[in-house]
């Protein structure tokens, strides 16, 4: 059976709209097929991106219970950091590529000009390749360089999973091809659903031949499902590039690309590093038993703060199409409702989670159930973030990238020195505590800076009470 991202709408596209519902079931009925404003084509995306994250988070999340079951509270921590570095130095190799082609490829769509069109779609992926297999290399020997001052049992395991970097950067880039023409199934299928299923599948292919449940073993497998997924992906994005773009002359302006390009990657390498930098710097003060604990912990959270990151990744592309109309109206009417789909959900799902997190927590194994207070405390952060909505990109796709990078590099230095403070002192719940606190501070942040620079407010709150004149508008 073949799925697709909006095949459920299909059913309702025929569907007779009660009389009572007027004007409001009209515009349902608009953003489901496929007609109206471009908020109704944002809508679209967002719902069917919200589906395949809710879905993904599952998917992932049960994998997680598999893995730590599988492996061992002890492999599992030591296979949750490789990973947790694959992700980060994976966001880093992409060169910037996956955050800019939301803005480089609607400026181009707009202009028509399709040698710089075939120029980014070309010249984007084979960097974030050949920057990934040098970063692979590069890390691989840094690994065997530092090995005498490291626990031995990390120095496999993360010096193999660093081969699927290439593969991983690879995909971001196409990720963001797809979200910039609105092909959010292409966009989050192959990294939310398709990846972790093909992990879980060659697990147990992996265990049934005989191979020993450890990280080594996950390791080797990330990297064969890395690959897999790179290229399914890769084939079916060419697949339908092939009806948008005609075959013609490329324009590289690699400079230009790679100009604008790095400070958006350290946006996005950096709001990487303040996600995850927490479990790496628990490793260095706590035994993978305890980074297992912690991991389980952050994974638990991520059913909530996929919504942040369902949005931002359904709104980044909007805010450069607005930016280049010059329609600032329009632009603040969007971040309004960008932030209010970001917050209100999340502030639900997060109420929810603490009621089933205890739960949720003893599918890992026993003594997992310690890390409930872990997800109260990170909680804390996660609705700061979602009380600002995607700020970030709206700042970096409006021209304001570097003062987003400034913020997050801040944001990162301050959760570090945070975490090394307390982890010493409080264990799990101290980094639980620096991460909150530094989130706290990238929030507040980015929404003075959006308000300073763009006189736009994005702080959930103040939008429930939007000026008088903006009233009169609506």
């Amino acid at each position: 059976m073949r799925f697709t991202s909006n095949s459920w709408t299909k059913r309702l596209h025929s569907a007779s709209w009660p009389q009572v519902l007027g004007k409001g079931g009209e515009q349902i009925r608009a953003v489901l097929n496929g007609k109206g404003s471009d908020n109704h084509a944002a809508g679209r995306m967002a719902v069917s991106t919200f589906a395949i994250r809710i879905g993904g988070a599952a998917l992932a999340y049960l994998s997680q219970i598999v893995f730590a079951r599988a492996l061992g509270a002890h492999d599992y921590g030591i296979y949750s950091v490789a990973w947790t570095l694959v992700i980060i130095l994976g966001v880093m190799s992409c060169g910037g590529f996956s955050a800019s082609a939301n803005r480089f490829l609607p400026q181009y769509r707009q202009a028509s000009d399709l040698d710089g069109l075939r120029g980014f779609l070309f010249a984007s992926r084979v960097s974030a390749f050949l920057i990934g297999a040098a970063t692979a290399i590069l890390g691989i020997g840094i690994v065997f360089l530092v090995s005498p001052i490291i626990e031995p049992y990390y120095v496999q395991p993360i010096a193999v999973v660093l081969l699927a970097l290439p593969f991983f950067a690879f995909g971001l880039v196409q990720d963001g091809i797809a979200r910039s023409y609105d092909w959010s199934s292409l966009s989050m299928l192959p990294t939310y659903i398709w990846r972790p299923l093909t992990i879980l599948i060659l697990l147990f292919v992996a265990i049934f031949a005989g191979l020993k449940a450890d990280a080594l073993t996950m390791a080797t497998v990330a990297i064969c499902a890395a690959m897999l997924i790179a290229l399914y992906q890769y084939l079916q994005l060419s697949r339908r590039l092939s009806h948008q773009v005609p075959i013609g002359p490329r324009r590289i302006e690699l400079k230009n690309w790679i100009l604008i390009s790095l400070p958006m990657l350290m946006v996005d390498g950096f709001l990487q590093l303040i996600t995850s930098a927490d479990v790496i710097m628990v490793s260095f003060f706590q035994d993978p038993d305890e980074v297992a604990i912690y991991f389980a912990a952050s994974r638990t959270l991520a059913l909530v703060h996929f919504v942040y990151f369902a949005v931002r990744a359904a709104s980044a592309h909007r805010f450069s199409d607005y930016m280049h109309r010059q329609d600032q109206k329009g632009l603040e009417d969007y971040v309004r409702k960008a932030t209010h789909w970001t917050f209100w959900p999340s502030l639900l799902a997060g109420a929810g989670l603490l009621l089933i997190a205890p739960l949720l927590l003893a599918l890992f194994g026993s003594g997992y159930e310690s890390g409930y207070q872990l997800i109260a405390i990170l909680m804390i952060g996660v609705l700061a973030r979602a009380s600002v909505g995607p700020a970030d990109a709206l700042l970096t796709m409006t021209g304001h990238q570097k003062n987003c990078a400034g913020i997050y590099a801040v944001t990162f230095l301050l959760n570090v020195l945070l975490n090394l403070a307390f982890i010493p002192l409080l264990g799990l719940a101290g980094a639980a505590i620096a991460t909150s606190c530094a989130i706290l501070f990238e929030a507040s942040a980015l929404a003075l800076v959006a308000k300073r620079k763009l006189n736009i407010t994005t702080f959930v709150l103040l939008l429930l009470f939007p000026p008088k004149d903006r009233q009169v508008d609506q």
